[in-house]
């Protein structure tokens, strides 16, 4: 279980974890990136023109062919260092509580989080990205082809204010 290095803030609230896990799961790579601290992260793939890597173990790299035919991908990865089972939480950018599914946070019952990357080039077993937001050595989930025609919904707002109706 990951921590989180800012600890629980006023006014956060965790669940209890099952003991056991519902799922497994195999890391299918690791993310490169220059920030070793979280601090030094960016807060969204969006604030960084960096070129990082993805490195796909071996065992998966047939999984790659015709990628260089995506422009953009989504990836799935594990913050295995955030605080697991928070479910209300108190950003820094908001004047209240925030329930966990309302927010990008990684600190969350299962630590997934995604990004969508411009995909640079493919060199073997290694794709060159611009738009991650993660440590250096994150695990790599998943990889799927970012497709505008069916992900893009400009039409999506999300509540600044975080109020329920």
């Amino acid at each position: 279980m990951g921590t989180d290095e800012f600890g629980i803030r006023p006014g956060e609230e965790m669940a209890a974890l099952p003991a056991e896990f519902d799922a497994g799961l195999h890391f299918i790579g690791r993310l490169r990136t220059p920030w070793r601290t979280r601090q030094d992260c960016p807060k969204n793939g969006l604030q960084t023109d960096a070129v990082c890597t993805v490195d796909v173990d071996p065992a998966y790299a047939p999984g790659l062919l015709t990628i260089t035919g995506c422009t953009h991908l989504i990836l799935l990865y594990w913050m295995e260092h955030a605080t697991r089972g928070l479910v209300v939480q108190q950003p820094r950018h908001a004047a209240g509580p925030r329930g966990t599914f309302a927010l990008r946070s990684p600190a969350r019952p299962n630590p997934i989080a995604l990004s969508v990357v411009e995909l640079i080039a493919r060199e073997s077993d290694t794709l060159r990205v611009r738009g991650l937001d993660c440590l250096d050595g994150t695990p790599l989930l998943d990889i799927k082809p970012y497709y505008a025609s069916t992900d893009s919904r400009p039409e999506a707002q999300v509540d600044r204010a975080g109020a329920d109706t």
